[in-house]
């Protein structure tokens, strides 16, 4: 029997994937490293590589199907003793064969139900303590971690009476009751058949995403607007691109705030963190990873540019065009999205000035970025100014309110709004 291949563990808070592309068939000889699926995650299209050498004795995936961490890829077959690839961070030694379909529809059973729940040891005995299903609870923590106190509040929702109606207090029917409508079903159930020009699955990416930006939702947002002047830094940039020593290299504006952003992050450390509800502690990370929000034909992706404050500028301008490259390509691997602690969104080449972005979970803060534009500024005193046209760049700052004060975040932009305004300062920051 050939040794079997399952899909292991792809980042941090991916459990989960849809099969885009099987590169390989049964009968197929293939290497290690060779490139054997394509996966579709919440973050981003990866690349799956052969962990060993042989002849690919059965295929368990087909296009189009969504994959769970541990779940049976492919079989391969060669000299070597039988074994199995193992997820890193997988506790099972096997994964659980999908139930029959004839018998997931007469159970009513969802796929996901069988998954293993999101919960801390400690949560899972407290749990056990209180005859809590954690299945049935839903989780507030970060990716929808079931925490401590959403099994206090499912323990005591269970022990309540239900309260007695009063014939008194029956209420007239509302009008989407009256004609068959479940309430609050929107107004997609209200809409005749013959009104829908169009039914797109929410799958893949687009489905991840909503995922996430529910999660984000929940984050207690406040935004910090500003406006930089980047006339000067928009001048080194163009002379810094004539340079032999830049050649072929393509420096954007936003290498410079991603530069910016992680000097900042060196003066202002509580903004790259992450907030762990559970064991209540807010979490400061050593090292700068920051993310890049990039736009794809699959939609948004936010691959990781690591420890940003120990690359040049040009560094991480070339990294970015990689990365920008392979986005584009669905090339991005499990390495090139994971560990992010703080993302920048530059939207200024699609145009608008402003936009609340929302915050990467588990991540507490994001930085965006709109479109600059010439602008009449008047410079001097009230008794002694004059008016000049300047290029400027409209800043936001969003950040986690239960992590930083607002004082904190207008500290944050002001430093890197003045890192932004005077080229030399962001150099020696370097």
């Amino acid at each position: 029997m050939g040794r079997t291949f399952r899909l292991p563990d792809l980042g941090e808070g991916i459990h989960e994937g849809e099969i885009i592309d099987v590169l390989v068939s049964v009968g197929e000889t293939v290497t290690e490293g060779q490139v054997i699926l394509i996966v579709e995650t919440d973050k981003a299209a990866v690349e799956i590589p052969s962990p060993f050498t042989g002849v690919v004795e059965a295929v368990h995936v087909k296009a189009g199907q969504v994959v769970h961490v541990g779940d049976p890829l492919l079989a391969v077959a060669g000299e070597e003793e039988e074994r199995e690839a193992k997820p890193e961070r997988r506790a099972e030694a096997t994964a659980p064969e999908p139930a029959p379909e004839k018998a997931e529809k007469e159970e009513g059973v969802p796929r996901e139900a069988e998954l293993p729940v999101a919960a801390s040891p400690s949560t899972r005995k407290l749990a056990r303590q209180l005859g809590v299903d954690l299945r049935a609870v839903k989780g507030t923590g970060p990716e929808g971690r079931v925490t401590a106190e959403d099994v206090r509040r499912a323990a005591d929702r269970a022990k309540a009476p239900a309260a007695p109606v009063e014939p008194s207090a029956a209420r007239e029917p509302s009008p989407a009751e009256r004609e068959g409508v479940e309430p609050g079903a929107g107004a997609a159930r209200e809409l005749r058949p013959s009104e829908v020009r169009e039914r797109v699955p929410l799958k893949s990416v687009r489905r991840s995403i909503a995922r996430r930006m529910a999660l984000s939702w929940k984050i207690p947002h406040v935004s910090h607007h500003d406006l930089a002047d980047i006339t000067d830094l928009e001048r080194l940039r163009r002379e810094v691109l004539e340079s032999p020593a830049l050649e072929g290299v393509h420096l954007t504006l936003t290498a410079f705030l991603v530069k910016a952003a992680g000097a900042a992050l060196r003066k202002f450390p509580s903004f790259n963190a992450s907030l762990d509800e559970e064991a209540e502690e807010i979490l400061i990370y050593r090292s700068i990873h920051v993310g890049v929000a990039m736009d794809t034909p699959r939609g948004l992706v936010v691959p990781v540019i690591r420890d940003v404050e120990g690359k040049s500028l040009r560094e991480v301008a070339e990294e970015l065009e990689e990365l920008g490259g392979k986005a584009q390509e669905a090339r991005l691997s499990p390495a090139d999205i994971r560990d992010g602690t703080f993302t920048v969104t530059n939207i200024g080449s699609l145009g608008g000035r402003g936009f609340t972005p929302l915050i990467h979970p588990p991540q507490v803060a994001i930085l965006g970025a709109g479109r600059a534009s010439l602008e009449p500024v008047v410079k001097g005193t009230l008794e002694d100014h004059r008016m000049e046209v300047r290029l400027m760049l409209p800043l936001v700052l969003a950040f986690d309110h239960r992590v930083v004060d607002g004082a904190d975040g207008a500290r944050f932009l002001n430093h890197l709004k003045a890192l932004l305004e005077d080229p030399k300062l962001l150099l020696v920051s370097m």
